[in-house]
């Protein structure tokens, strides 16, 4: 098993990493040329690092990236800067996911399993998913002037209306985290088919070291992708009292 993660840089991807190595697990990783990597990664024997940006690559290069990688995890995201938020590319994680899998289609000898990291400001509505009235005004505000809330739900929607879910090619599960926190060790948590709180007046917590644990199990154990393959499981630390304490 070889296993691709992308944004292994980021706060939540780096702890991906962590785990996939804590399991002996071969991962590639790419990483933009600027990207800082812990000695813990940078030196391990079992991390294959790979450096450029992913909008910038060919289609020799995307070849090259994917292959002999059956799991493909994807923790890209925006940097919270004026730049990153608003600048270019505008739709980073949409623009990998949907190269990614036209990629891989191309190349349709093997099965490739796909995680793709969102958040529960993405409404799965072909799960029964609805908002109030409320959230349906702030998700349409945050749509039209927040372009990563925009790139989140573009990349969320291409796996599920035109990936699907009879695709031979490509299985995937959208892993959504609530308000995401920063906790130095794993703890209880409990993953829902859809929320169970509002993102937007009741928001929960979740750790991304436990973000980054249900996603491992998610290559890991069978049985676990077996239960969320083509679903949007949402994470959350299992106290809903929870605090960033």
């Amino acid at each position: 098993m070889r296993v691709l993660v992308l944004g292994a840089s980021g706060a939540t991807g780096k702890l991906v990493v962590d785990q996939l190595i804590k399991k002996q697990i071969n991962t590639r990783i790419l990483i933009r040329n600027s990207a800082v990597l812990s000695s813990h990664i940078n030196q391990s024997p079992l991390v294959e690092i790979i450096k450029g940006n992913i909008n910038e690559l060919d289609d020799f290069e995307m070849n090259n990236l994917i292959n002999d990688c059956t799991i493909i995890i994807s923790c890209l995201g925006h940097n919270v800067t004026l730049k990153g938020m608003f600048g270019n590319p505008r739709y980073l994680v949409f623009d990998a996911i949907k190269r990614i899998c036209e990629t891989v289609k191309n190349n349709a000898n093997k099965k490739v399993k796909l995680i793709l990291m969102g958040t529960t400001g993405y409404t799965n509505p072909l799960s029964g998913e609805t908002n109030s009235m409320g959230e349906k005004i702030i998700f349409s505000v945050l749509k039209l002037l927040l372009p990563p809330h925009r790139d989140n739900v573009k990349a969320a929607d291409h796996l599920i209306t035109e990936i699907g879910k009879k695709n031979e090619i490509i299985e995937w599960a959208i892993v959504r985290p609530d308000s995401l926190v920063n906790h130095e060790e794993e703890s209880p948590y409990e993953v829902y088919d859809s929320p169970v709180r509002s993102p937007i007046f009741n928001a929960g917590k979740t750790s991304r070291i436990n973000v980054s644990h249900f996603i491992t199990e998610l290559v890991t154990v069978e049985e676990t992708w077996i239960d969320w393959q083509c679903k949007t499981p949402v994470v959350y630390n299992k106290s809903l009292k929870d605090s960033d304490t």
